[in-house]
């Protein structure tokens, strides 16, 4: 079998989700990661069953975890061409001065650490086919929000996708910062107004995967329309 391979981290929900639809109409098979695979199952189903796609459960903050999920993508499918690391949570209110530490543990571990071993257990994987990286980044990583450590980590996840982008020049592997603004995704507790859905980020994925190999697509920043003026 052909078809392209993309391994999604947090391809349960939201954009990794919307992603995986878009990808596998789009001709690609997918393997998905989430902490617990049971919840891909419904989306695994819905995509064609297991000769499309496959559930694997991945904590994204453990190394292990993270090359057990590549091995059993690569074990089912034979190879991967393309990686989305996907995969990121939101913060709680109470700045730097009031939040609560054990949050921001978490989050810097998924958000930053969590990126670090997916580039680091798929880089092989990757060389090997010349293939594609993508990164979840947000507009949050290139504006100063006051008291936001999740805007921090993705500052923090910018410098990643620079800086990779530059360790795997000449190897072939493209890598592409996706940097969403507003999402209306299960990310948020309450639905925001004026935000994009998921399947918009989805559509800026597969526009940076369906460039020819020689046009690299360093970053694509999607806001929403800013709401009209009532005046």
């Amino acid at each position: 079998m052909s078809e392209p391979i993309l391994l999604i981290t947090g391809g349960s929900t939201g954009i990794g989700a919307a992603t995986a639809r878009a990808a596998v109409a789009d001709g690609w098979r997918v393997a998905l990661a989430a902490r617990t695979a049971s919840r891909l199952d419904d989306l695994v189903e819905e995509l064609g069953g297991e000769s499309q796609a496959i559930a694997i459960a991945c904590d994204v903050t453990d190394k292990t975890s993270q090359q057990t999920m590549v091995e059993t993508a690569l074990g089912h499918f034979g190879k991967i061409d393309a990686v989305f690391a996907n995969a990121g949570i939101g913060g709680k209110p109470g700045g730097f001065t009031g939040a609560d530490t054990e949050v921001w543990k978490d989050m810097i571990l998924t958000n930053v650490y969590g990126v670090g071993l997916t580039i680091q257990c798929t880089a092989e994987a990757l060389k090997a086919s010349r293939g594609h990286l993508l990164i979840t980044g947000s507009a949050a990583g290139r504006a100063t929000i006051p008291g936001s450590m999740y805007s921090a980590t993705k500052w923090a996840v910018s410098a990643i996708g620079y800086g990779v982008r530059e360790e795997l020049r000449g190897t072939g592997v493209r890598t592409t910062l996706i940097e969403p603004g507003m999402v209306d995704t299960p990310f948020f507790d309450q639905k925001p107004e004026h935000a994009l859905a998921d399947r918009d980020i989805a559509a800026s994925v597969m526009y940076a995967l369906s460039q020819p190999a020689h046009v690299d697509v360093n970053e694509i920043l999607v806001r929403p329309t800013p709401p009209l003026d009532e005046a």
